[in-house]
Formats: C-alpha cells, structure tokens, sequence
C-alpha cells in the first residue's frame, strides 16, 4: 500500500465517525496536555487487561488539538481533544456516511453506533491492509469541541469492542 493509500485510510478513519463528536474542557493532566487528563491510565488498563502509561503526543491544528498516546504490546491507544470549534460546523449523518462510504470501497467492515452525544466505530481491514490496524473509536460531541479514545489493535483477536470502549466515552463526557 503506498503512502498516500494509507495516509487517505487514516484521515478516512477520522472521517468515518472517529472524531465526529465534540468537547469543552477536560481534566488536566499532569504535563498540561488535556487530552491526556480525559482519561487515567487505569480506567484504560480496565479495558485493555494491561498497563497503558498515556504520554502528550502535541498539538494539532494551529494549537487547537491535544493529543496523547500510550502503547501496549497489542494496541496504540489515542486520546484526542479539539476544542476552539465553529458551533455551527456539519455535524451530520451525511457527512458521516461519506467517510463510511470511503472506506467500505476500500474493502474496511465498518459498524457505527450512536448513544446520544457518543458515537463509537469499528473499521475491520480486508487482509491486505490488515497491517495498519483494527480499530475502535470513540467520539463525544459538544458545540464547539471532540474529544476521542481510539484504540488500535495489531490484530483482530485483540480489537476492543464498541460495548468496551462504550463506557470510557461515558466517563469522558463527564469531564468536560
């Protein structure tokens, strides 16, 4: 696959309802970053069965995106905050299923479901793009900002479920 291929499957990934949801303010983490106070490191190892140790991966978008990562032997976690947001931005389903539609072509099994201001995605690659991951996002949305936990797995075995990760977007949510 080359790398524009596999640079459209990972903004298509975004598109696809993984950042398609919003947030305010979250808690702060110790190193300012404040995608890394969405969540603890343990509220992840409940999810993931092992140590994550979340560390600030920057900032996005002229300074209006927070990342941060951890790393597990079987998965990248991704936590990411955008805030600064036009409240009046397409928030649509439609926008959501051109993303969808994308990737399916591309031969990626995509299942979204959607709990209020939470929406959660899986994306399943066909065999030969399996080396970039199975993964599972979710996404809370607010008026002017989204706050994301992704989750991608080195193999489909060790993807974590939308029913798992549901319950950290949840915990999130309340944060902000």
């Amino acid at each position: 696959m080359t790398t524009r291929a596999c640079s459209r499957w990972m903004a298509v990934a975004v598109c696809a309802g993984a950042f398609a949801a919003s947030v305010q303010a979250p808690v702060g983490a110790a190193d300012g970053n404040k995608a890394c106070g969405l969540l603890t490191p343990s509220e992840l190892q409940t999810v993931l069965g092992t140590t994550v140790s979340l560390s600030g991966g920057g900032r996005m978008a002229a300074g209006r995106a927070d990342l941060c990562t951890g790393q597990t032997s079987t998965a990248t976690v991704m936590l990411r905050l955008s805030t600064g947001l036009d409240p009046g931005r397409d928030r649509s389903v439609g926008t959501e299923q051109g993303g969808v539609e994308v990737v399916t072509k591309m031969g990626i099994q995509v299942d979204v479901k959607t709990f209020g201001l939470i929406t959660c995605s899986t994306m399943v690659p066909p065999a030969n793009l399996a080396q970039h991951g199975f993964n599972t996002t979710c996404t809370v949305s607010k008026p002017t900002a989204v706050a994301g936990v992704e989750v991608t797995a080195k193999s489909q075995h060790d993807m974590v479920s939308i029913e798992r990760l549901h319950p950290l977007a949840e915990k999130m949510a309340s944060r902000f």
